[in-house]
């Protein structure tokens, strides 16, 4: 997968943001202002998602592609490899889930205005 198909994919979804919060290399995209993917722009070779903690485990066991989040809270973020084990299709449904732990999050009057834009 590429930048360019990453980035019109997170942003397809409704309400998503993207900016570079950190530095002007790591890519931020955010629902309702919270963060539920990260990367590197310089080198996509890996993306930060957030994940269930549960199925976070599941998925560290299956798959060699899906670490701990680096420089996150392991708990609630995985590190997706690209070129790994973790085909494209497994990563947009990672992306998704990622979204949906968050939009679900945010309260619901802001998630409803977000439905509605």
């Amino acid at each position: 997968m590429n930048l360019d198909t990453f980035r019109t994919f997170c942003l397809n979804m409704k309400g998503t943001s993207e900016g570079f919060p950190f530095d002007e290399k790591t890519l931020a995209f955010k629902v309702g202002g919270k963060l539920f993917a990260l990367l590197d722009i310089d080198e996509f070779t890996s993306v930060n998602l957030k994940c269930d903690p549960e199925k976070a485990i599941d998925l560290r066991e299956q798959f060699l592609g899906v670490q701990p989040g680096y420089h996150m809270n392991k708990k609630h973020w995985n590190t997706v490899v690209l070129q790994s084990d973790v085909s494209d299709q497994l990563l947009l449904e990672l992306v998704v889930h990622s979204y949906e732990l968050v939009f679900n999050s945010l309260p619901k009057k802001i998630q409803h205005e977000l439905q509605i834009r």
